[in-house]
């Protein structure tokens, strides 16, 4: 059986001075892993290697997002993580300092049998 989609969580982060994508993805990451708890799991007795975790991140620059950092974000089961284009970079004229913008969305899915 195909495994289902059972929870999507979505959430945002920056880094203000840094024009780090990788602080401001985990940060969104963080942010969307306080959104959620998975009861579910120990409800329905799933063991947490099972569990399918799709993260994906939307940042201006995906290419500088560190995947296997963010992937450590994660607290349970088998996790990929893929940076898209997205996000948003603003650049501030009067320091030339650039604030950066981070979308995550989890997606938990399941075999249910």
């Amino acid at each position: 059986m195909t495994a289902k989609r059972v929870i999507l969580e979505m959430g945002a982060g920056n880094d203000l001075h840094g024009k780090d994508y990788t602080k401001a993805a985990c940060r969104a990451v963080d942010d969307a892993l306080h959104h959620s708890s998975l009861v579910m799991i120990r409800t329905l007795g799933v063991n947490k290697d099972d569990v399918l975790v799709d993260v994906t991140i939307g940042v201006a620059k995906p290419e500088e997002v560190d995947t296997e950092a963010v992937k450590a974000k994660l607290p349970v089961g088998q996790v990929t993580v893929k940076a898209v284009k997205g996000g948003l970079d603003l650049p501030d004229p009067d320091t030339g300092d650039t604030l950066v913008m981070a979308s995550a969305a989890i997606e938990v899915r399941l075999d249910l049998d």
